[in-house]
Order: C-alpha cells, then structure tokens, then sequence
C-alpha cells in the first residue's frame, strides 16, 4: 500500500474534518434558528392584525395549531402572546433578519422582558451576537447594568491623547467605569492580594467581565529591570487591541503615586515583550474608590496610555447600582427563563 500516512498526517487530517463537521453543523443551526425567529415574528404580525377578534383568539390559535401539528412545542398561549410583543417591539423586518435571527429564541425574550430602553435592548442583543453570550451570562450582564458602566457613565483615562484611532476609540468602549466582581466576597479586612487570588481562581468570571478578547497571561508577571525584580499584578493580551494590557488592583481609594509604578510596569513591558506587531500596552488601574478630578490630574502628563476605574465586590454598590447586582449564588446557578430555547413552556 503506497504513502501510507504517518500518525501526525493523519491526526492532522482527522482534526480538519471534525472542525468542518463542528462549523457545517454550526452553521445548520444557525440557519434553523433564523428561520424559527423569522416563522415567530410572521406569526406574531398576523396576530397584531386580527387582535380585533379579541383574546380568545390566541387561545384558539394555540389550540388550533396543536390540534393540526401534534408534538410542535411553541406554541403554547403564552408563547404566541411573545410573538405579538416581539413583532410589535421589532416592526422593522430587516432588522429582525439580521440581529434577531442570529439569538436564539430565548434570547430574545430575555431582551424583551428585561430591557425598555430600544438603544440598549440593541446594544446588549449586538454584544450577545459579538461575544456568544450564554442566556445566564446575557441576564447577568443585565443585571449588574453592563451598559451603563460601560456606555454611558464618563470614564477616566488619557487613550484620546495617548493612543492612535481606532485603538483609543476601541480602548474606551473596552473600559467599563466600574467592574463588579460579585463572585468574590466582601470584607473589610480582605488583603489585596487575596483579591488577586480570587480573581486568578475565577478566571473565567473575571475574563467575562472586562469584556472580549482577553487572554490572562499570568499573575504576579515577573519583570526584570536594571538587575531589580518586578512584579506585575495581573496581565493580559487583547486580541481585539492587539496589545498587553496591565491591570493593577488596590484595595483602597486612589492615589496619584498609583499612577507613577503602573506607568513604570507599561514602560518595561513595551520594551520587554512588545512586539513590532503590537499596539503600545494600556494599564488599567484598580480601586475600590476614587476621585475623578485627582485622577485625572495624575493622568494629565503621563506618558502611557491607562484607564483608572472602581471596583466593586459582592455587597453594597454604590448609588445608581444598587438594582443590578446579582449574588454570587444567582451566577452559579444560573437565572434561567421558565421556557426552552424554542419557545415551549418548561
């Protein structure tokens, strides 16, 4: 038997088919879904029109429809009064086409009960698509109000002046004001460092929360510098920013001499580990508190790009947020709609 492959040939080969597998039934799901959001918001417009008849007509409908195909899921009453929100919330086809289509059902109906606002409700729907948001981890970004710390309220930091566009534009949508970190227990008396073994040991949670494209690269990163050792809190690489990013974590409120030794660790990693591909490293500095006029004094002549936010533990938010923050038992059991991803009740 002639070329016979070798074992990574073939290894090789079998890696490729699985992957073409995984993306053709990826893509086959993606277009069932599409289509079932699509047969949905026909569904609910139809309804919307002859609403005349009065509410029994749904119940009819659902009966009715049950009857004709046995063993649909769907299509239940409550479902169908879904449909008839979501086509009244959505009037615009094309827009259902092409950022609706691509969530899943539930998904959809998350949005529609748990976000008024249309500018958010879109900006969360476009973030899920962007990021592949689980149904827990889209209610929880909810929850703890991810569009306002990160859209809305005004961030401290000098990327406008110190980057490069798009990357400084790119960097401030990256930045969230303040970062809840409700996995991790308050306590007064917790050190910083128990914080940073925390926030090590929940990798997953803390890499959602500051946003796509992280990729943790160690704690405590060992610099050398004029035969002097350094260590760098916690670092990171944004493939979206396409450079290093050093987060510093402080326990208390912010100090303008905070800024000095992250502007340091930025300096020794550009000439360390930057490479020419790279964008120049941001700094994102930690605290549990801090004033917006100091801090933005001590960014005023600062050479390297940072950003300086508040962070927040499991406990007490701060005003505006109190609303928003699940407990950590709700993230690790999930807040999960009573209805399966196609409709159906539970």
């Amino acid at each position: 038997m002639a070329n016979l492959m070798n074992g990574r040939e073939y290894i090789s080969t079998v890696a490729n088919i699985k992957m073409r597998i995984r993306s053709a039934q990826h893509r086959a799901a993606l277009s069932v879904n599409s289509e079932l959001i699509i047969l949905y918001w026909n569904i609910g417009c139809a309804i919307n029109e002859n609403m005349l008849w009065g509410s029994s007509f749904v119940e009819n409908l659902s009966r009715d429809i049950r009857s004709d195909f046995p063993g649909t899921t769907g299509y239940s009453v409550r479902n169908l009064n879904y449909m008839v929100k979501f086509a009244r919330t959505y009037p615009d086809l094309e827009f259902v086409q092409t950022v609706s289509a691509k969530l899943p059902w539930s998904h959809n109906i998350t949005l529609l009960d748990k976000v008024k606002d249309a500018v958010q409700r879109e900006w969360y729907a476009r973030k899920t698509i962007d990021s592949g948001w689980s149904i827990d981890v889209l209610v929880h970004q909810i929850e703890s109000d991810l569009y306002k710390r990160r859209v809305t309220t005004p961030k401290v930091s000098n990327f406008e002046k110190r980057l490069p566009a798009p990357q400084s534009e790119l960097a401030l949508q990256q930045m969230n004001d303040l970062y809840v970190f409700s996995f991790i227990q308050n306590g007064e008396d917790i050190l910083e460092h128990e914080i940073e073994n925390e926030l090590t040991r929940n990798i997953t949670k803390f890499l959602l929360e500051l946003g796509t494209g992280f990729a943790f690269i160690g704690r405590q990163y060992h610099l050398e510098v004029g035969g002097e050792d350094f260590y760098a809190d916690l670092l990171f690489y944004n493939t979206n920013l396409s450079c290093y990013v050093v987060v510093e974590l402080k326990k208390g409120t912010f100090k303008p001499e905070y800024v000095g030794k992250l502007n340091f660790y930025l300096s020794a990693i550009d000439d360390i580990l930057k490479k020419e591909k790279d964008n120049p490293t941001i700094g994102i500095l930690l605290c549990k508190s801090k004033n917006n006029i100091v801090a933005e004094y001590s960014l005023r002549d600062i050479s390297k790009p940072m950003g300086i936010s508040e962070y927040r533990l499991a406990g007490k938010m701060p005003e505006g947020y109190e609303d928003f923050l699940p407990t950590a038992e709700d993230i690790e059991r999930g807040i999960i709609l009573n209805m399966n991803d196609d409709g159906s009740e539970k």
